[in-house]
């Protein structure tokens, strides 16, 4: 089965990168000209095609939509590879489920995207990286050194993909004392020769201002063959969108013949499932998920809204609400809280705006952020819901341990803090008759200490988390200092 109706190539938001291929961009960072990749025209699926889709498994599904992106992989090897990523050795089935959290509120959903072997989202685009990027610097005769940033989950992530690979080195930078001892644990107890920890000096943007910087630098990156992993990867972006795919399928089993009604306040009358719009509720703080889900919607997935839900730091919420993009120095919220959205300077945002505005008005208004530290485009305000479809909101921490706390109430388990954030506002503008599938960020056994806190009692440590957490760390200790991190590379990286 494949729907590829053209091929898909890629541009830079920056306008300076000639049109290249899903292989290309998968195996650099930023494009040449410092800007984000981005699909030049974005495929677009059919009810039809949708209901081709109902009955695959989630790596046939994987297998289908990547494919729209990934134009320049054989189909037979794209299967072979999310086979790989997406089996039972990697997570169990089902890949994704979805659990109904009624009793919380009518038409509520979690969607389950932690079920991988590091219990957080990010396994399900990386573990397809993990697969893909071998893959292609086989085929090419190259290595490549993955240079990345993470703020708890994305480093584990990847670092759990490629560990132990063939060509692939991995320079993962984490802000010390940042994360909590799970995530932290998840990354240092690897003792593979091709794993890097690097904990700097700072927080979460400084680790990026960092990798962005070693971007910025064409002669280093090449001489040391530096590619990206985390959330500017458009490669990762792909592989996300799958699961909106997914999860609007599996919300939608059964709607035909009147089994379930949205969108019309409700009702026996008989839709088509191609009529059954949802809405999803995305925590957010670098902006990749939901930009995956703003991907999907435009494709043609029946998504009616995207709800961002951030944390303390509200810069997304603020630009949704108001249409100005204010980046600012991120508020730490505790390690054991919802530390992986603390990030105020949302890299994926670019690739939004670059929609919103057209790549000539891009241009042209872009730069403002870099001269002022503030993008205003609130003369593009009331297109962010009417076009686009975003709603947004904050969530505190008092929030997050009352949703967590009314989820437990109602359903007997838990949920982590990122995606009691997700609950908290998705509850919050959630509108009857139209379901709120919310994406679920990490597995709580991630963040013992905020769910203790908020259930009045700890829960039972799993004994693979005992061992985990008792496991020799491996990590280098340094200063945000731009000149000791490209030693480090230049030290261990592998050679072209």
């Amino acid at each position: 089965m494949q729907h590829r109706t053209q091929d898909t190539s890629y541009i830079s938001t920056r306008g300076g990168m000639a049109p290249t291929g899903f292989l290309d961009v998968l195996l650099s960072g930023l494009a040449p000209d410092g800007g984000l990749a981005v699909p030049a025209a974005v495929p677009r699926i059919t009810a039809t095609t949708l209901e081709d889709w109902r009955p695959l498994s989630y790596p046939e599904l994987a297998a289908e939509v990547i494919g729209l992106y990934a134009t320049d992989i054989p189909a037979a090897d794209l299967r072979a590879l999310t086979a790989a990523a997406y089996g039972p050795e990697r997570f169990p089935a089902p890949v994704v489920p979805l659990r109904p959290l009624d009793d919380v509120a009518e038409g509520l959903t979690l969607v389950g995207l932690s079920e991988g072997p590091t219990m957080a989202f990010k396994d399900l685009a990386m573990q397809f990286l993990g697969q893909a990027i071998p893959y292609t610097l086989s085929r090419e005769g190259r290595v490549l050194n993955i240079l990345g940033a993470t703020s708890g989950d994305t480093g584990s992530a990847a670092e759990h993909a490629f560990r132990g690979r063939d060509g692939v080195s991995v320079f993962m930078l984490s802000p010390q004392g940042r994360m909590s001892d799970v995530q932290r644990a998840q990354m240092y107890s690897l003792a593979d020769p091709n794993i890097h920890n690097i904990a700097v000096e700072g927080v979460f943007d400084d680790c990026q201002n960092l990798v962005k910087a070693i971007n910025s630098d064409p002669a280093f990156k090449s001489r040391y063959a530096i590619g990206a992993v985390n959330s500017i990867n458009f490669g990762r972006i792909a592989a996300q969108v799958v699961y909106y795919v997914w999860a609007w399928l599996r919300a939608s089993d059964g709607v035909a013949g009147g089994d379930a009604a949205a969108g019309s306040g409700g009702g026996d009358s008989a839709i088509e499932p191609s009529s059954f719009r949802v809405d999803v509720a995305v925590p957010s703080g670098n902006f990749g998920n939901i930009y995956a889900g703003h991907l999907a919607r435009t494709m043609g997935v029946p998504i009616r809204r995207l709800i961002l839900a951030t944390n303390e730091n509200n810069v997304l919420d603020e630009f949704f609400s108001t249409g100005i993009y204010r980046p600012r120095s991120s508020v730490q919220t505790l390690a054991t809280s919802s530390p992986s959205m603390d990030i105020s300077k949302a890299s994926n945002l670019e690739r939004f705006v670059w929609t919103l505005l057209g790549p000539e008005e891009f241009q042209s208004r872009w730069p403002e952020l870099e001269r002022t530290g503030v993008l205003d485009l609130s003369d593009q305000q009331a297109r962010l819901d009417e076009d686009y479809g975003f709603v947004s909101g904050t969530s505190t921490h008092a929030d997050r341990l009352a949703a967590i706390r009314r989820v437990h109430e109602a359903t007997g388990t838990p949920i982590d803090p990122h995606t009691a954030d997700g609950v908290t506002v998705a509850l919050r503008v959630m509108e009857r008759g139209f379901p709120t599938l919310v994406l679920e960020t990490a597995r709580p056994e991630k963040f013992p200490e905020t769910v203790a806190e908020a259930l009045g009692a700890p829960r039972p440590v799993p004994e693979a988390i005992r061992r985990l957490l008792d496991a020799e760390q491996h990590v280098v200790d340094v200063p945000c200092d731009e000149s000791r991190l490209r030693a480090l590379i230049a030290a261990d990286a592998l050679r072209p």
